[in-house]
Order: C-alpha cells, then structure tokens, then sequence
C-alpha cells in the first residue's frame, strides 16, 4: 500500500483541532514535499524525519513521498507533526505493515537520532483525542500534562523504535500512572502578617468574595504589594474546568506547562516596563500575554502610573468581556482573560503626597500631572479604590499584632461565593445589568441616595453599576439576600476618586 493516514492535531490558541496526515508514496524522483500551509519549522521536518529513520535502523524509500497536511487551510506550525510523518512513511513504504493506526492520534517532535522531544500544547490535545475516543502517543515528558485530563487514554515514549515496537505488539508501552503535584515547599502568605490596613484588609475580602477589581494607593513601605499577594490566598480552589483552561494557557505559552503549580491560582506580576503585546499576547504565531497566562487568577500591576499609557489602556476591554482576541492576517486566536486586577500606585511621583510627615514636596500640578497618567475610563473600571496610609511606629514595633489570619477570611469569602453561585452560577463581579436589576433591588430611600450619589459623585452609568455590584457582594458576606443601606454606603466609599465631595 502507497497510501498511509496517520492522525494528528494542530495548536491555534488552546484548541487542538484535527488534523489529517496523508503521506503517498509513488515513483519519481527521490525527494519529500510536505503540502497543507506549513509554516518554516514543518518544513523542516522532512530532514529530521529522514535521519531519524536512518539512525533507527529503516529504510529510508528512494521514491517520490508527498505529505499531505489536512485541512489545507489551516496553518501548521512547530515540530509536532515529525512523528506522525515518519510512521506515515514507514505504513506506506511497508515497513509497518498490517498496523492498525487509526485508533491513534501522534504528537511529537524528532531527533536525528530518532528520540521523542516534547513538544507545547499537549493538554489541549489530549482534550481533543479524549472526545474523538483514540489513544494519544506523545514523548515520555509530556505524558503527566496529558494525564490531568480525566479518562484519556495516553501513552508515552522514548524513542521512534519504541512506538513502532508498540504498534507491532512486540512490547507495548506502559500505561502511564498520574503523580500527584509536589505540595510548595512554602504555603502561601497569610494575612495575618500584615500589620494593620483593616479597611485594606477588608477590601481584599470584598474582592476575593466577588471578584472585583482592586486599586491601593499610597506611600511607599505602606504594604500595598505585601497585600496584593494575600488576595489568591483569599480565593476559592479552582474547579476543574478552570485549572484544565490555565494548565492549557501554560502549555501554550513561552514557559510551558508547570506540573508542580497545578489546581494552584495564577499570580502574574510584570514589570512597569512590559509591552502592550506583552500584557495581552501576540506575535506573528499569537502567544498569550499575562492576562491570559493570570486567567482564574490575580494580575497585579505594581507602580501602575509608571506603565505606558497605551499599554494600560488595552486592559479596558478584556476586563469588560473576559476574553482577549489576537487578529492576525492568517489567522485569529481568542484567549480567555478572565482575571482580577489588582493595582498598586504612589499618590504623587516622590510617593508622599497627603502623608502627615510633610515630606511630599510635590506641587498640585505635579499631582495632577501624575495622577491623569491612568485614564477615567480605566479607573472606571475599577471597582474598589482604598487608600493604604503609612503606619505608625506602635503598630510595627507591635511584637504580637491583632488580625484574621487567611484561613479565617476564605470560610466567610467560600459562603459569599456559594451564595453567588446558587443565585446566578458565577461571581457578582460579571453580573449583567438587568440581572443587577433583579438581585441588587433598592427600596424608596436607597434609590434616592443613590440618586444624590450620582450626582455629587459624578458617577458614570458603568461606575454606577459596579457600586451596586460591590453592595450586591457586601450584602453576600453579611449572608442577606437584600442589599440595605450600609452595603451601599460602603461601596461607595471605596470610589476614592469621586468620595471627597460625598456627604451623607
């Protein structure tokens, strides 16, 4: 038979979709053309894979070999069509013959010298190979990140000479047995370590329970990056779903798949320096940016007035749809980005503006110079704005100082989340309007504060809206299923930018 058919998937985003590996031998003159919109590194693969056969021990066919990569349309990229074409080649040349292939779905690159190397985006096609019901072969060091999808079928291996003693019945590859994550060596930072900030405290609890989005603004030293690491601590355990998409996203990314960080929450922290196509993702082959890569997780932008403006300014979107989608001439990837910001900034470029030391020595212009480097529409966005002053001496010479430690905070953020999931199945943070309309419903008296708030305040319909989900969360942790004029109170005085001129 001149007519091999191998099965394969590709890598768009975290989706793996199909693909078919058609290899025809006929006579001619000798050579390997591989067709179905390679890209560089596939075409490639025809001199790996004809070492590969050769230091294996197989005759390589002095005939005309013709790789058809189906579907046409779809770009193919990466190695990991090496090991599909060369058993392609041995099927039809009938160095394999009577193997049954059908039932398999081949991933992996190729050494010269025939070994398997890993390769990116395992997970999301043992996914796909466990709903088409085949049995995915991938090199021996990716077969735990195929593993974390529940009921399919893997197998791993070393060598081009291992697979085809399988597929021959001559001595079966072993079925691979899932090990447990290594537990941290260091568990995650409490909050009890940090030394006064209640109301700080307490708003890194409003968010974890809904979450909301998160700005601290104060003076150096004042622990605002020591409380932005506490906020995964807070946060329910992932569900499955959840930790499969941020697994993917990692074995898509630069980085590649962690198996000692998995069902843990993503907490991305980049550098005031970082590109636009650093945060949301891209390139000619679109990679996924830090937002993605925090999926499920935290984004904590430190120094946020020292980012580049346009590069914040991209976040407005995502933060909005949950999602980021990278557009390309050849093609369009959508990431999921359903992350939690969390923001830290001084309040005037020497950092000490308002502190009761009077060192700033900042005048209103600088202020306000500095201060209008981050947008109305992306403060907007943001739903709790909470000032973090300095401390005073008593309360860090404090040997034995006062507070709730993680543990203690994460029960009464679990039950807000119950609650949310029993009402809408998703946190208050993504409720729509008319749900709000329903769940966040104000008597007589709270619409007219609201009302007055709204003016003094000058509250935009989109602020507006993230108040009441604030107060709909509050309302959630007090274990009420009524939002009552304390919850809106509150809420609103975590808008820190409008609340100087609000009385009540």
């Amino acid at each position: 038979m001149n007519l091999a058919i191998i099965h394969s998937r590709a890598q768009l985003g975290i989706d793996a979709p199909a693909v078919t590996v058609e290899v025809h031998l006929t006579n001619g003159l000798p050579g390997l053309s591989i067709v179905g919109l390679p890209e560089t590194a596939v075409k490639e693969a025809k001199d790996r894979v004809r070492s590969a056969l050769i230091n294996a021990g197989f005759d390589y066919p002095a005939r005309r070999i013709t790789v058809n990569l189906a579907p046409a349309d779809l770009p193919k990229e990466g190695g990991r069509y090496d090991l599909a074409i060369a058993l392609g080649i041995l099927s039809a040349s009938g160095q394999l013959a009577g193997v049954e292939l059908d039932s398999y779905e081949v991933v992996a690159e190729l050494a010269l010298s025939g070994a398997l190397r890993p390769v990116p985006g395992v997970l999301s096609a043992a996914i796909s190979a466990r709903g088409a019901g085949r049995t995915l072969l991938v090199p021996v060091a990716n077969v735990q990140e195929a593993l974390r999808v529940e009921d399919v079928r893997v197998r791993g291996a070393d060598h081009l000479l291992d697979v085809c003693a399988h597929l021959c019945g001559e001595k079966p590859l072993p079925e691979p047995v899932l090990r447990p994550p290594q537990a941290p060596l260091n568990g995650s930072a409490d909050l009890s370590e940090v030394r006064g900030q209640y109301q700080a405290k307490r708003a890194l609890e409003v968010a974890a329970a809904g979450g909301h989005s998160l700005l601290f603004v104060g003076p150096p030293g004042s622990g605002k990056t020591m409380l932005a690491s506490r906020l995964s601590g807070l946060m329910p355990p992932l569900t499955n779903a959840e930790q499969l998409e941020v697994a993917a996203l990692q074995s898509v990314s630069q980085g590649g798949f962690d198996p000692g960080g998995w069902g843990e929450r993503p907490f991305r922290a980049p550098h005031h320096t970082a590109s636009g196509v650093a945060l949301v993702g891209g390139g000619s082959s679109p990679k996924p940016g830090e937002i993605s890569l925090a999926h499920a997780g935290v984004l904590f932008l430190d120094e946020l007035p020292e980012f580049d403006r346009k590069v914040l300014e991209v976040l407005r979107e995502p933060l909005e749809s949950g999602e980021i989608c990278i557009s390309r001439a050849s093609r369009q990837v959508t990431y999921p980005a359903r992350f939690q910001l969390i923001a830290a900034m001084n309040p005037c470029p020497c950092g000490y503006y308002g502190d009761s030391s009077g060192r700033c020595g900042c005048n209103l212009e600088q202020v306000k110079r500095y201060q209008s480097k981050i947008s109305g529409p992306l403060l907007d966005r943001l739903d709790l704005h909470v000032e973090v002053g300095a401390l005073a001496g008593d309360e860090l010479t404090n040997p034995k100082p006062e507070g709730e430690c993680s543990a203690d905070v994460r029960q009464r953020v679990l039950a807000a989340r119950e609650r949310q999931r029993r009402r809408r199945g998703k946190v208050n943070a993504r409720l729509s309007p008319a749900e709000l309309d329903q769940d966040c419903t104000l008597d007589t008296a709270n619409r007219s504060l609201m009302a007055s708030a709204l003016t003094r305040l000058g509250l935009s319909a989109r602020a507006y809206h993230r108040v009441l989900r604030v107060a709909r969360t509050l309302a959630d942790l007090r274990g009420s299923e009524m939002v009552e004029r304390a919850d809106l109170l509150e809420s609103l005085g975590y808008r820190s930018q409008e609340r100087a001129s609000f009385r009540h």
